[in-house]
């Protein structure tokens, strides 16, 4: 009988655990979002992986590459525009094709 009351006072200090540390509400919240779905998923462990992925909190790693990325769009966005402006200029100082296969 005290095996039964260890095992069960372990199993007791685990769902505490499970729920001071929101486990649980998150659990719970992904299976009612699951049993709400109109269209049932093929693959309802699928779906679990995605809404429990979905509202994990970011690494800060993760985090750390987006901003770069996003940098880099707008580097990108500025050469882009760099390189139109110099080639309309540059444009100007050109002969037209024609006249080069004039000479």
């Amino acid at each position: 009988m005290a095996h039964y009351k260890a095992a069960d006072s372990k199993r007791e200090q685990f769902r505490r655990y499970l729920e001071k540390s929101g486990v649980l509400d998150t659990l719970t919240k992904v299976l009612v979002a699951l049993y709400e779905e109109p269209e049932k998923p093929n693959s309802a462990l699928d779906f679990l992986k995605h809404h429990l992925g979905a509202s994990a909190p970011e690494n800060p790693e993760i985090e750390a590459l987006r901003l770069e990325v996003a940098e880099m769009k707008e580097k990108y966005e500025a050469v882009l525009e760099e390189n139109k402006k110099l080639k309309t200029k540059l444009a100007q100082y050109e002969p037209p094709q024609d006249e080069k296969h004039g000479e």
